[in-house]
């Protein structure tokens, strides 16, 4: 009997351990869910991805297709948003430009949280020389304001989906750098870690495989809340021709070609700055109820409970 329950327990550990962690990621689902804002921010999400995702199933029109014969028309019930200079559906684009917004505000997002992450573990770890030469540049970086960062990227690469991509990438990665730099300082001197080093394990693997995990939580924060800003700022460069260029219907360059018609058309414009506005404030709401639900003491301390 002893060699069977031998065998046994390390299964009936296993399973503890997936439905503690199956409890953990349902808590903080529900926690997410619960909370106003939270709620709020996934319904937000779950629209956006709907859109990205099932663009020609949903939209009424190809939002490429020319009607010049009911150019630039307000609301009505064959197009409920209207139509541009050129007699495309707006509430089309709009629905098209969600795809866009995601694509490059996820792209641009997880560039920067894989480079400021590994440049910043690298950095806390070892520190030193290696800690003053990587925060040195990204200190050089974050001393530009973000926006004037990437025109003045654009401007020298040139216009265009994948060049933004990269440039609002820019923007981010010092911050997830120093956040991650922070974590990796004080985690490479616990108790653990000092084992680990005595043991023989290998520094890529004490950074990768021991403080890594340590980072992930605040990380995934930082993501959700780097996210709208990256969004916002694909639209700004869009807006100024330097993002995706027309005939894409981006809601920065729907803006940009809606002000020439304001007098003409007001609602051209509204559209896809509600939906902008919409977007970023919904994601913004989403990041600020998952930093709640992954710290529920931060939600007591508010209220003083």
């Amino acid at each position: 009997m002893a060699p069977v329950d031998l065998l046994k327990t390390p299964l009936r550990d296993t399973t503890t351990q997936d439905r503690t962690r199956r409890r953990g990621f349902l808590g903080i689902i529900k926690r997410l869910v619960d909370s106003p804002k939270g709620a709020f921010g996934v319904g937000v999400m779950t629209l956006l991805i709907i859109m990205a995702l099932f663009a020609p199933q949903i939209s009424p029109y190809d939002p490429l297709e020319l009607d010049v014969r009911n150019k630039l028309q307000g609301p009505s019930l064959a197009h409920l948003f209207g139509t541009d200079e050129l007699g495309r559906d707006i509430l089309s684009r709009v629905i098209y430009g969600s795809g866009i917004s995601l694509e490059i505000g996820l792209l641009a997002v997880s560039l920067a949280a894989v480079v400021g992450v590994t440049t910043g573990l690298i950095a806390g770890y070892i520190g030193g020389i290696a800690d003053s030469i990587i925060m040195r540049v990204w200190d050089t970086i974050l001393a530009f304001p973000g926006i004037f960062l990437a025109i003045g990227m654009v401007s020298i690469l040139g216009p265009g989906p994948s060049v933004a991509i990269f440039a609002v990438a820019l923007t981010s990665m010092p911050t997830f750098a120093r956040l991650t730099r922070s974590i990796a300082i004080a985690t490479k001197e616990m108790e653990f870690v000092t084992a680990e080093r005595a043991l023989g394990v290998s520094d890529f693997e004490i950074m990768f495989r021991t403080i890594l995990p340590n980072c992930l939580t605040p990380v995934i924060v930082n993501i959700a809340i780097a996210a709208p800003s990256a969004i916002l700022m694909e639209a700004s460069l869009s807006y100024l021709g330097l993002g995706s260029q027309p005939p894409d219907p981006s809601w920065g360059n729907m803006l940009q070609t809606a002000q020439v018609y304001i007098s003409q058309t007001p609602t051209y414009g509204i559209f896809p700055g509600l939906a902008l506005t919409f977007v970023v404030l919904g994601m913004n709401f989403f990041a600020d109820g998952l930093q709640d639900a992954l710290d529920p003491r931060r939600t007591r301390s508010r209220f003083g409970k």
